[in-house]
């Protein structure tokens, strides 16, 4: 008895262990598998990905695609056409301010030029899946409301501004509140604070290859240490660290022509400036608008500094009529508000008048014809350029061929409308400011100068008569006005 009970506690641990032994590897079955077959595990459906409540911003050194995204759904080839047609009604100027905006908020990754793409179409719509709308690719007022007001805090906060530097021809967006100062660089414009934690300059190159440029400016400066960079048929960008510096290079080419834009920063301004690179790289647009040539909706500036030339004493003024195009206000500070009276579209003149002005200084036009290729520029930079000031300042240039004469360098912003005195002290002409040719070949002229003779027709044809009077760029000084233009 006590044998068979002795033996029936070793069967009952050996069980138990053998149980214990096979549940490492798997559950045991409830029952044995002669008797019912296990049934097979029921596939487990794959976890749909999480939508992101905020927005990815990309990294700075990944550059902004010039491609286009595909939808994530399938759209006909008739609902396609009716959100083309839908953007194509948009002004260009809205447009590139949809993109600015859809790019603060994180949902769009391509170039601010105002064009119509898949890219910025699945932008819209992801934006619009994230505040709960309906996916038409497409804002309606009321969503172009709420966009606006989710970019503006994160604009606001940084000044962003989107300008276009007349040294070099391009446009660039700006952090206002963080690049206050302004100034030439060695081939460009350079924006910076107060105390250089920021850096940001234009530069342009003739005559050389992509290529080339893209290796140069890899190892130019001598400390820069490349961390990312990406060389493709018609651009690159370049990002790493320059001594105790991060670097952003972005530069394009068209015709044997590069032209870019160095942002430089402190590694402390990390936080705040990477994503603020991104905007910049995506608002870089170094060959002109999209459609700038055939769309005059094309954005202007809304207040714009220029230079004019008083040309009789009870205040005709002469300026570039480029400067006052589209002004809702013109003002002469300290002369007083301007009406405009007569332009020349071929000539590229506008003649304002300060009615009830007295006592002005004409500029000397009559005398010698001017001679010699070298000249001095007399006119009022913009206040950006001069701390916000209001001097009238000199420039050195040489003129070239053509008719206007072109110029050999791009003049400060506000020089529009600027005497060019030659080495004997006369007038030569004055500097009109070609902007509609953006969109064009890069070799045509951005700047130029008027000659005299042309000048001398176009008042004469409004029943002005040109002036004779004391010679030099000092001279001339007393002749030069700043005219603001304000546009709705």
């Amino acid at each position: 008895m006590i044998l068979r009970v002795f033996a029936a506690i070793l069967a009952v641990l050996w069980g138990t262990g053998l149980a214990f032994g096979q549940a490492t590897d798997a559950a045991p079955a409830e029952k044995p598998a002669a008797e019912k077959p296990a049934a097979k595990p029921k596939a487990k459906p794959a976890a749909k990905p999480k939508k992101s409540r905020t927005a990815v911003v990309p990294r700075a050194g990944a550059p902004a695609t010039t491609g286009s995204a595909p939808d994530d759904r399938p759209e006909d080839s008739t609902v396609k056409q009716s959100v083309k047609d839908s953007y194509a009604a948009i002004p260009v100027a809205e447009r590139l301010s949809i993109q600015s905006d859809l790019v603060w908020t994180g949902d769009y990754n391509g170039l601010i030029n105002g064009e119509f793409s898949d890219r910025l179409v699945a932008a819209v719509k992801a934006f619009q899946r994230r505040n709960k709308s309906k996916d038409t690719g497409v804002l309606n007022p009321h969503e172009r409301g709420i966009l606006a007001a989710s970019a503006k805090p994160l604009q606001d906060e940084v000044g962003w501004r989107l300008v276009e530097d007349a040294v070099n021809g391009v446009r660039v967006g700006l952090p206002g509140r963080l690049a206050t100062e302004t100034a030439r660089g060695q081939s460009g414009t350079r924006w910076s604070s107060l105390q250089g934690q920021l850096q940001i300059e234009t530069f342009r190159m003739a005559n050389t290859r992509l290529d080339a440029a893209f290796e140069r400016q890899k190892r130019e400066p001598f400390d820069r240490r490349t961390g990312y960079s990406a060389l493709r048929p018609d651009f690159f960008v370049i990002s790493g660290t320059q001594g105790l510096k991060k670097f952003y290079v972005r530069a394009m080419a068209r015709d044997n022509e590069v032209r870019g834009i160095t942002i430089l920063y402190d590694q402390a301004m990390e936080g705040t400036m990477d994503p603020v690179v991104v905007a910049m790289s995506s608002a870089f647009v170094p060959f002109g608008l999209a459609g700038a040539a055939q769309d005059s909706s094309r954005p202007r500036r809304k207040v714009e500094y220029g230079t004019g030339l008083v040309v009789s004493s009870s205040g005709h003024i002469v300026t570039d009529k480029q400067t006052v195009d589209g002004c809702q206000v013109i003002t002469i500070p300290g002369v007083g508000h301007a009406e405009r009276l007569a332009e020349d579209r071929a000539s590229e003149l506008a003649l304002i008048r300060v009615n009830g002005a007295r006592d002005l200084t004409p500029v000397a036009l009559l005398g010698p014809s001017p001679r010699g290729d070298a000249v001095t520029l007399v006119g009022v930079a913009d206040p950006q350029t001069q701390g916000g000031g209001a001097a009238v300042s000199t420039a050195a240039a040489t003129l070239g061929a053509g008719n206007p004469r072109s110029l050999d360098a791009m003049p400060a912003p506000g020089f529009s409308g600027a005497a060019a005195i030659d080495g004997q002290g006369r007038i030569a002409g004055m500097v009109v400011m070609k902007t509609q040719v953006l969109a064009g070949p890069a070799q045509s002229p951005q700047a130029a100068v008027l000659p005299l003779d042309r000048m001398i027709n176009f008042l004469e044809a409004n029943y002005v008569a040109p002036q004779s009077g004391r010679a030099g760029a000092d001279a001339a000084k007393a002749s030069v006005v700043r005219v603001i233009c304000v546009r709705p």
